[in-house]
């Protein structure tokens, strides 16, 4: 597999307290990888300064053979880097396939067409509508997000990352607020991403990470501890003190 995303040794220190300290790794295309760690490990520092939304200090970030280690989040998710948020981002008012719809004119620099006129482009529509039935969300297209369940706004907003064609989805807790009851519908759209789409999933959800990834890393104090497989990451002594003592205790004993 080639890979799609390169971070090379990647700094950032507030004052003189380092937050990243040379974090190095990479995804291939069509990888399932889950970055997790405990409170205050940096994550949410690593996916800002990824994303452009925090400047670094030092390192790069590369799509592909491309270095966009300069440019910002805009560029960046043209580039093919689309991420979502841990709270949602969402317009109360509009419905899911306003929200699509607009992301699809925005992604072709056309937003300022989204006033009613989208309906009139069957391209735009056939898309929208392709994307809402890969998320489960078609039943719920004309529904205002303000009356629709808190889980399914999370796929809403997976939806709107895939209008935008990304090359590489980073998707922040994408569990986060959402009933246990409700985490299948998370699983099911993630098992309905293209296969050659890059996933990088930040999340606490051990057991939806487990189910997810095939791939996992651990950032601890800033650092990587641990790349290697689901299967291992349990086993290893320093990911257990950091981290995951008591879950993969849990996993032994079942």
């Amino acid at each position: 597999m080639s890979v799609i995303l390169q971070v090379d040794r990647l700094m950032k220190s507030f004052g003189g307290l380092s937050v990243t300290r040379d974090v190095s790794l990479s995804v291939a295309k069509g990888e399932r990888v889950a970055l997790i760690g405990p409170n205050g490990a940096g994550k949410t520092t690593f996916v800002n300064l990824v994303t452009g939304h925090l400047k670094r200090d030092s390192g790069r970030v590369l799509i592909g053979a491309k270095d966009i280690s300069n440019l910002n989040p805009m560029q960046r998710v043209r580039a093919g880097l689309v991420r979502s948020f841990q709270v949602t981002r969402l317009f109360a008012d509009m419905t899911p396939e306003e929200h699509v719809a607009l992301a699809i004119l925005q992604r072709e620099k056309r937003s300022g067409r989204i006033t009613g006129s989208y309906r009139a482009m069957p391209e735009v529509m056939r898309e929208t509508y392709d994307i809402l039935d890969t998320l489960g969300l078609v039943a719920l297209a004309q529904v205002p997000v303000s009356a629709i369940a808190y889980g399914q706004q999370r796929l809403l907003e997976i939806a709107l990352a895939m209008a935008l064609r990304p090359k590489v989805l980073l998707l922040d807790e994408p569990g986060a607020g959402v009933a246990h009851g409700d985490t299948f519908l998370i699983e099911n759209a993630l098992a309905q991403l293209p296969d050659d789409l890059a996933v990088l999933m930040i999340e606490h959800d051990m057991d939806l990470v487990f189910r997810f990834a095939k791939r996992v890393i651990v950032l601890a104090a800033g650092e990587i501890i641990f790349d290697g497989s689901p299967r291992d990451v349990t086993g290893d002594a320093l990911v257990r003190e950091a981290y995951l003592g008591s879950y993969a205790d849990a996993s032994s004993a079942a």
